[in-house]
């Protein structure tokens, strides 16, 4: 065996003095021989790291423990003298096949001459990888996770910087993708901005907030888009310090739609829409406290339709729900916005109507009558459905809703049982100082028969005056009550009482027969007044009507063209057929005949033009706000070129004034009747009107 040369045996000393070295260390270490890339020594740890004894590692070539191709390759550029150290990441084969990540250091270190050797460090990177591979995977989660949540979620720092952010929270504000790709915070703040209906007000609360370390903050933010979204921000805490904030976006438009939808369906009616009881009741108590503060009344009235069954019967529900809704609509359109307008169920609707005294609520009343009387139509037919309404007033007739409703629909049955199509006040304060009732009702019915009886009753006359002359063409004669226990009572208080009763004929028969004596009396005098008489619905359509008239007109002697009846538009639309051959018989007998109150109803021109009516009465209410009332002027003009087109005379009632008076006249008002003139007057006081440098005997 040849003895090794002296320069083998310096290396083959430094390959043992090396070996000795890396026995201590804790890293696994080889030293490899560069010239044939073959392990010539090991220590423990990288026996332990390989699976088996640090010897057998001895001898063997390192391509035999390379692991990936990046290791061959490097070992042959090793080979060559092209690469002398290298730190590095990789894997490692164990001698039982599994392989293990570990961070490795290669060094080449000359031994002597022309003998190197390359040193090894290795480190088991496993659980460093275990835990890196964990983390890694949890951050996947976590990311996840925040795509998958339904929130939108941005992530800012103690700056306002953003962090990081979900598709969400950009699919919630809009943003578009090539912005967010980007990453530019100044540009993402600013389209968040300019996407919320107040920028100015999102952006001052963007600021309070951001002086806001640890507390939350909840508010919602109003889109463009019409979404609305729930912030919620909370601080983003590490090691117990703020180091940033993580706002939260929920869409909640849907479920704000829903509560609105749960609230409209607990307030309205779900057919009309109409406000229902519940509404009702919250405005009524608002109405009481108003009333209490103020002292202003305000009025219920309690509607129900005429023979609704009957529609619904014959025409089917469905049919009957559109009438119903129809119905509404006209209600509301019969009243002030600030009015409210309820449906109970089925065909019951109640309205209220604010700072109302009697006169407002009746006028209401006349309004829903007549539009009441507009027809429906269904395949072509066309049909009324009238309706009947009872009236109560606050204070008088109840302290709280349900009273009030209870004695609405009291007044409102009465109208039924009367004969529907009609409205009436509930009784407790038709007579001062009684109470409500049957018993009260009954006393006024007694008293007004014993003033039939005993000539309580009086006739006052207002005179009728010509426009443009201030002539007096005619009075329409007003009945006047003074009992001696009750005083005075107005005729809207006895009227109501006696139609009910149907003592209302034996009255009308009484006036007509008085205001035709009184008329044939200015006849022979030479007036030659024409005498306007009120006809109530129950005296009209009473058989034998006209006859009476007729007997009146030939008793007292007086030509027919010398009387007026003045009927009102529901008369007339009112069994229309009826209507007409009534009115054609009191025309043949040279009658005149007008319609009072136009204009407060409605009024079918088709029947209008049939109808032989000589005159129109403009009602009182349209007058009232003349000259400046724009309303009140288109409803006058109306009026007149309705008159004026079928050849009517035309009549307003009410003038108080000399600028309503002027207006009248040029409009084309014929007559005007009224306080501006005079008030009704007692014959004698009427007569001294005429003639006042000669008035009569006694005055």
């Amino acid at each position: 065996m040849k003895a090794p040369s002296m320069t083998e045996g310096v290396a083959l000393a430094g390959i043992e003095f090396a070996a000795g070295l890396i026995d201590g260390m804790l890293d696994a270490v080889w030293l490899i021989d560069a010239a044939n890339l073959r392990v010539v020594a090991a220590n423990a740890a990288a026996g332990a790291l390989m699976g088996a004894d640090a010897s057998s590692l001895c001898g063997r070539e390192i391509v035999e423990l390379c692991a990936t191709p990046e290791d061959l390759f490097f070992w042959g550029e090793a080979a060559s003298g092209l690469t002398q150290e290298i730190e590095s990441e990789t894997w490692l084969r164990r001698f039982d096949g599994i392989t293990i990540p570990v961070k490795r250091r290669i060094s080449r270190v000359s031994m002597g001459p022309a003998h190197d050797l390359f040193v090894v460090v290795l480190h088991d990177s496993s659980e460093r990888r275990r835990v890196e591979d964990e983390l890694e995977e949890r951050i996947e989660e976590l990311a996840a996770t925040l795509e998958s949540t339904a929130d939108g979620v941005l992530v800012t720092d103690i700056a306002g910087n953003i962090r990081s952010f979900n598709q969400t929270f950009a699919a919630l504000w809009g943003l578009p993708p090539e912005l967010l790709r980007r990453r530019d915070d100044d540009a993402i703040m600013d389209a968040m901005a300019r996407a919320v209906t107040d920028p100015s007000a999102y952006m001052h609360r963007v600021a309070a907030n951001e002086d806001t370390e640890v507390r939350e903050v909840v508010d919602t933010v109003t889109l463009l888009s019409g979404r609305v979204l729930q912030r919620v921000m909370l601080p983003q805490m590490s090691h117990g310090r703020v180091v940033g904030r993580v706002h939260s976006y929920r869409d909640i438009s849907e479920r704000l739609e829903a509560i609105h939808r749960i609230e409209t369906l607990s307030s309205t009616d779900a057919l009309t829409g109409l406000p229902n009881r519940r509404v009702l009741a919250d405005r009524v108590d608002f109405s009481i406290a108003m009333a209490q503060r103020e002292g202003t009344p305000f009025a219920l009235l309690f509607a129900n339709l005429d023979r609704f069954k009957h529609v619904n019967d014959t025409l089917g529900h469905e049919f009957g729900d559109r009438v119903l809704m129809e119905v509404a609509e006209r209600l509301k359109a019969c009243l002030r916005q600030v009015d409210t307008v309820t449906r109970l169920g089925g065909d019951e609707f109640v309205m209220l109507v604010h700072q109302a005294d009697a006169l407002g609520a009746e006028s209401a009343a006349r309004r829903i009558l007549e539009a009441m009387h507009r027809p429906f139509t269904h395949g072509g037919m066309s049909f009324v459905v009238t309706c009947s309404l009872g009236i109560v007033l606050y204070p008088r007739d109840g302290a709280g809703l349900d009273e009030l409703v209870r004695r609405a629909d009291d007044a409102m049955q009465e109208v039924k049982s009367a004969g529907r199509a009609s409205y009436r006040f509930h009784r407790s304060c038709e007579v001062p100082g009684q109470d409500g009732g049957p018993r009260s009702r009954l006393r006024l019915d007694n008293a007004m028969r014993q003033a039939l009886v005993e000539g309580h009753f009086r006739l006052h006359y207002q005179p009728q005056v010509d426009m443009n002359t201030g002539k007096v063409l005619g009075a329409e004669a007003l009945i006047r009550w003074h009992d001696p226990e009750l005083g005075n009572i107005s005729p809207g208080e006895f009227i109501p009482v006696a139609e009910q009763s149907g003592f209302i004929v034996p009255i009308g028969d009484w006036v007509l027969r008085q205001a035709v004596h009184q008329a044939a009396q200015w006849y022979r005098q030479g007036r030659g007044l024409v005498v306007s008489i009120n006809v109530s619905a129950v005296q009209f359509h009473r058989a034998g009507f006209v006859d009476r008239v007729a007997s009146a007109l030939h008793a007292a002697g007086l030509p027919a063209g010398m009387l007026e009846l003045e009927l009102t538009e529901s008369i007339l639309i009112q069994d229309a057929q009826e209507a007409l051959l009534r009115l054609q018989a009191l025309s043949d007998l040279g009658v005149k005949l007008a319609i009072d109150d136009f204009g407060t109803g409605y009024s079918s021109l088709g029947y209008l033009k049939r109808f032989p009516i000589d005159r129109l009465k403009i009602d009182r209410s349209f007058v009232r706000g003349l000259p400046g009332d724009e309303s009140d002027v288109g409803i006058v003009n109306a009026i007149v070129n309705l008159g004026r087109a079928l050849h009517l005379e035309i009549v307003a009632e009410g003038v108080e004034t000399e600028d309503q008076r002027q207006f009248l006249m040029r409009t084309g008002c014929e007559q005007y009747q009224g306080f501006l003139f005079a008030p009704a007057l007692d014959s004698r006081s009427f007569e001294a009107k005429l003639d006042p440098e000669n008035p009569p005997a006694g005055l």
